[in-house]
């Protein structure tokens, strides 16, 4: 089975009913995708196929086949000299010191990405809607937010 991967392509030998989640971490070796509930609810294991977020833990293999998957590991880019260039959302959630144990924050970066891709300037209510989809035992909520509306200032200045 095809499968490209954070503009990488791959040839998966596996059973087309393998959930997503687990041929990305165990085949792969992406494990900043986090397993969560197991149910698609928690949003941990959340990724993009060709741009929209998708849960990986109920996603089977097959409906990944030639589409791109991007992770939480193909945000970041690299410069000119090599090194690595943060994406803003990353770099939002880490000037609002969001993480605490951090077992969501791929998922919700993730959902952060894909909700400013289609709204590059939400306000606080869009905001809160969206990323309403994935949990965070911690409660860090009000930090989420200012770093969502901080990356996008930061995406603002970029372009």
């Amino acid at each position: 089975m095809n499968l490209k991967v954070n503009r990488q392509d791959y040839q998966v030998e596996d059973t087309p009913d393998r959930l997503l989640l687990w041929v990305l971490r165990d085949e792969l070796g992406l494990t900043g995708t986090k397993f969560g509930c197991g149910i698609g609810i928690c949003g941990s294991c959340t990724v993009h196929l060709d741009g929209s977020p998708t849960r990986a833990c109920i996603t089977m293999l097959s409906a990944a086949n030639n589409m791109e998957v991007r992770t939480i590991e193909g945000l970041a880019e690299t410069d000119s000299a090599g090194e690595p260039v943060l994406h803003p959302v990353q770099k939002a959630f880490l000037d609002e010191q969001v993480p605490q144990c951090s077992w969501c924050m791929s998922g919700q970066m993730m959902t952060a990405v894909a909700l400013l891709e289609q709204n590059p300037n939400p306000n606080a209510d869009e905001i809160r809607q969206a990323m309403n989809s994935v949990y965070c035992r911690c409660g860090t909520y009000y930090r989420i937010r200012k770093a969502v509306e901080r990356a996008a200032q930061l995406k603002a200045v970029e372009q």
